[in-house]
């Protein structure tokens, strides 16, 4: 299995922890990424196998499969044990559709802050018109954070029983605590769960790689990781 990923890729970081999960053997291929360019040149592989041109990419059982959530359910039924999903219909619906929230309704209110890991200096306008933007933001992330404090008020995880759903979410938080979004604080059920999956050495071993690659090549962001 190969999975061409970005060193700060949300989603292809997330698919790593599914595989790391799964106990998959996987090779990563990392496609070259800077906080000034991007992806360009994009890397022709991934040009070639998804149309949108982004990654994760996997190459894997004789399939060429993008987009991450398409991904990880391939994984949970190619190799079902351990499992990632409920068994049960209703309950595996309601898991899929807290990943939906993380990846789509989450990512929305929280994409305003990746600008703070661009190179920028003190006063840049542009920094400072984005930073704007990114306090506007604010809120609307707090509210989702409560929206997974209520989920999380009576059960270890968010579908019950570890699942995917915890990936997703998790990675959404990591981003906005890496990104200087609010504090986890208020949130206890919540603090305590994201705790104690980055406890788990898949979420460990992804979560120390992005910060050794934020550490290379973005620039440090004030409040990251706060209480």
């Amino acid at each position: 299995m190969k999975l061409y990923s970005g060193a700060v890729s949300l989603f292809s970081r997330k698919v790593e922890i599914a595989l790391h999960e799964k106990g998959l053997s996987f090779e990563r291929i990392q496609v070259p990424f800077s906080q000034t360019e991007g992806y360009s040149p994009k890397d022709p592989a991934v040009l070639t196998a998804n149309p949108k041109g982004q990654v994760p990419v996997f190459v894997g059982d004789g399939l060429v499969l993008y987009d991450s959530t398409v991904i990880v359910e391939y994984l949970e039924d190619a190799y079902p044990t351990p499992p990632l999903f409920p068994k049960e219909p209703k309950e595996r619906a309601r898991c899929r559709l807290l990943d939906v929230f993380a990846d789509e309704v989450m990512l929305a209110s929280f994409r305003p802050l990746m600008h703070r890991t661009e190179p920028h200096e003190v006063n840049d306008p542009r920094f400072l018109a984005n930073e704007a933007k990114a306090r506007e933001a604010e809120p609307a992330i707090a509210g989702h954070f409560a929206t997974l404090e209520r989920a999380l008020s009576d059960k270890p995880y968010l579908c019950g029983t570890f699942s995917a759903a915890d990936i997703a979410a998790f990675m959404a938080v990591f981003w906005v605590r890496r990104l200087g979004g609010p504090s986890l604080k208020p949130y206890p059920a919540l603090a305590a769960w994201y705790t104690r999956l980055a406890e788990r050495p898949a979420f460990a071993e992804v979560s120390a790689a992005i910060l050794q690659a934020d550490r290379e090549i973005s620039a440090p962001v004030e409040g990251a990781f706060r209480d």
